[in-house]
């Protein structure tokens, strides 16, 4: 993604926030900080595990968007070998 960058000297994504896609089937929401060696760096991160979640991925994404991120950990770490894909969080 190129455009804009909120803060010099960070990749595109640094602060915007987006859904990262885990191997594991685990969705993670959140802002984008940095991806580096241990992996994708994210902030005010809420968790959408399809084992245990009431709603669908949709249905939770549809709620995070209408009422805000719920978010359950300041900061979080996708490990490298759990991180599949990104997309911008659209609300």
């Amino acid at each position: 993604m190129s455009g804009l960058v909120l803060h010099p000297g960070h990749d595109d994504l640094h602060g915007i926030t987006v859904v990262v896609t885990g191997s594991s089937g685990r969705t993670y929401l959140g802002r984008w900080h940095e991806k580096g060696d241990r992996g994708v760096v994210m902030r005010d991160v809420a968790i959408h595990d399809p084992a245990s979640a009431e709603l669908s991925l949709e249905g939770w994404l549809a709620r995070q968007a209408k009422f805000g991120v719920a978010s359950t950990e300041k900061t979080f770490v996708v490990p490298q070998d759990e991180f599949v894909g990104v997309r911008l969080f659209t609300s």
